[in-house]
């Protein structure tokens, strides 16, 4: 079966999540993981039946029984806490609830618990403080990317660049891939796996650093010309503003915390290992605050665009005065030069009119990418 990562019980789970929601193509989903829609089927059928412990070899063992003892209640609180030190108390609880717990204790007893057992650090506890929250209404209606840093691996010269790409809605993480590099070719080699299991975004947020941004050309760059082309938006945070990629900066802590922290990545495999078990965590497992306790999976669909095969060619309408973009990113219009960036070299852009004869719209593709002035005197 052509599942294409490590972990596949929760590949399948993640699969079936998606697949369970009443507005999704089970057979273009399943074209996206790569499988049969015979197997998606199978494994859908099975979850329905058996839930998780249906859908590999995971321990079939009767998560609840009603002789349970307060102890092992403890015990189970105890052990949630080491998998995931940086949880809070209503975190825990929901997990515990999901996994098939009853009789818990209230949030505030867990971290009276935890508290008595010595596990809560209270000056570490105080220094979180609740984030201002805003989410786009719909799944896929704007990914939030970004590198996070960097991170040294275990030979000391090596260095590990962890890319991140989240929904902004649903905060499904759509990526968490150890790069080699921060450049445009890698993201765009991430980016292109992710949009032909997801699907493409309505919009792509971005900081202004490269390979995102620029400071010449108007901020575009190859890779973000390569997502106009898609048909997916670009927009860039305010430069010394991270709050406006707020929740890329708190997927970030969180990453930091737990999947990085206190570890020596051999290489960069042994680090996208870790990342991929953050990731399954993050997605299927960790109840998120912002969510009502939901997790980010249960909120999240893919985007019914899909990935084309080949790029769609470049049309414009027949009143648009087309222009090819030179070698430094000029077009020559009317015996004069205008810079248009140059990563838009060698593709056209369009000048269409506006209430004023003298100033022209540019466009490439979609975008809006300004305006022309063609009164200005001849050089």
């Amino acid at each position: 079966m052509p599942w294409q990562e490590a972990s596949t019980v929760s590949l399948r789970e993640e699969f079936v999540t998606l697949a369970s929601r009443e507005e999704t193509n089970v057979r273009e989903l399943c074209r996206r993981f790569g499988i049969s829609p015979t197997t998606g089927y199978k494994w859908l059928a099975r979850h329905r039946a058996c839930g998780v412990t249906g859908l590999g070899d995971r321990s079939r063992r009767q998560r609840y029984s009603p002789h349970r003892t307060a102890a092992e209640i403890e015990a189970a609180i105890l052990a949630l806490r080491a998998a995931h030190p940086v949880w809070g108390a209503r975190k825990r609880h929901q997990r515990l609830v999901d996994l098939g717990h009853a009789d818990l204790p209230s949030a505030s007893t867990i971290t009276t618990i935890l508290r008595r057992h010595g596990r809560l650090d209270p000056a570490a506890a105080a220094k979180h403080a609740p984030w201002q929250r805003f989410e786009h209404p719909a799944p896929n209606d704007l990914w939030q990317m970004d590198y996070k840093g960097h991170v040294a691996l275990a030979d000391g010269r090596t260095r590990c660049h962890p890319l991140t790409v989240l929904d902004d809605h649903s905060r499904f993480a759509v990526a968490v891939a150890a790069c080699a590099d921060e450049r445009g070719a890698t993201v765009r080699v991430q980016l292109t796996a992710a949009f032909r299991r997801y699907g493409l975004p309505t919009r792509m947020l971005a900081d202004n650093g490269p390979p995102f941004g620029s400071v010449a050309g108007g901020g575009w760059t190859p890779l973000t010309v390569w997502m106009l082309r898609l048909g997916v938006a670009v927009s860039h945070g305010r430069p010394a503003h991270p709050q406006t990629q707020g929740k890329e900066e708190r997927f970030h802590r969180t990453l930091l915390a737990e999947a990085i922290t206190g570890r020596a990545f051999a290489d960069l495999a042994a680090a996208q290992v870790a990342f991929d078990r953050f990731r399954d965590v993050s997605n299927l497992e960790r109840p998120h605050q912002a969510l009502g306790l939901a997790t980010p999976a249960s909120r999240y669909r893919p985007s019914p665009r899909t990935f084309p095969g080949a790029l769609p060619p470049i049309e414009y309408g027949p009143d648009d005065l087309v222009r090819k973009v030179q070698g430094k990113g000029q077009i020559f219009v009317g015996g004069r030069t205008f810079h248009v960036g140059q990563a838009f070299h060698g593709y056209p852009v369009a000048l269409r009119p506006t209430r004023d004869e003298a100033i022209k719209e540019v466009f490439f593709c979609h975008r809006r990418l300004g305006l022309l002035d063609l009164s200005e005197p001849l050089a």
